[in-house]
């Protein structure tokens, strides 16, 4: 038997893989790492001012009276980030906003969760902010179309002194064009009314 003889047979791609794929792609369009970071960062601000650690015998327990303050801002920003997920239109806000709460951790939560949460909230609320999404290429007959559409037929004095100069410049044999041997009428300048 011949390759020429069998029959192509498509490549099979596994249901892990298409999720794989279709996840790259709703992942490309949204601030995703960013809401990630920040919803990351709101873990160490909500556990440490509730945390009790042991150490052998010894006790410590991290609860303050800003403990409300902390769940507070762990809750926004949890919601800050998820929000950036499924509203990408929102990102300046969501971005600004997570910055915002981060900093204002730092003497409300235990130092912004001992500096874990305030850098990761920092982080992910300006990769949050740059994100942009990208701009579809025109392809070659819509990039035409477009320049056709961006000439508006408007001649600017420039443009007319270089056409001037243009025809002033061409050979005695050929006759100039009519429309550069025309004087050019002088622009009335538009004069306000008081």
């Amino acid at each position: 038997m011949t390759s020429a003889m069998t029959t192509a047979q498509p490549d099979p791609i596994s249901g892990f893989t298409k999720v794989r794929r279709s996840f790259r792609d709703w992942r490309r369009t949204r601030p995703f790492w960013g809401g990630l970071l920040v919803l990351c960062a709101a873990g160490p601000i909500l556990y440490f001012p509730y945390a009790t650690m042991n150490i052998g015998a010894l006790r410590i327990q991290m609860a303050t009276t800003a403990g409300a303050g902390s769940a507070v801002i762990g809750m926004l920003l949890i919601a800050l980030g998820i929000s950036c997920w499924f509203q990408p239109l929102i990102r300046v806000f969501a971005g600004i906003a997570a910055i915002v709460l981060s900093i204002i951790s730092l003497p409300v939560s235990n130092f912004g969760g001992f500096g874990m949460g305030l850098m990761l909230g920092i982080l992910g609320g300006a990769l949050v902010c740059s994100w942009a999404p990208l701009k579809a290429e025109p392809e070659a007959g819509t990039a035409q179309a477009v320049a056709a559409e961006a000439d508006t037929g408007v001649v600017l004095p420039t443009q007319q002194a270089g056409e001037a100069g243009a025809a002033a410049q061409q050979p005695a044999a050929e006759p100039a064009a009519p429309e550069a041997l025309e004087p050019q009428e002088p622009q009335e300048e538009s004069k306000s009314v008081e």
